[in-house]
């Protein structure tokens, strides 16, 4: 029951709030780009790097949206 609301609340703010409405998009933009990075069988250095930095970024995010 409370996924609902918190599904709701979420959608009300998407519709209302710029500023959250922007902060979901870059969360959706890292979460679409980690799974590109984690895909990769073999990814390199810079890309293992890269995936740990975008963690970090959406965490951030998923905080700001949060609070």
């Amino acid at each position: 029951m409370e996924i609902t609301s918190t599904d709701s609340l979420k959608e009300q703010l998407l519709a209302i709030d710029p500023e959250f409405r922007e902060l979901a998009r870059e969360h959706g933009r890292y979460e679409q780009r980690l799974s590109e990075l984690s895909s990769l069988q073999y990814p390199s250095d810079e890309e293992q790097l890269e995936e740990i930095t975008l963690k970090k970024k959406k965490l951030a995010v998923k905080d700001q949206m949060q609070a």
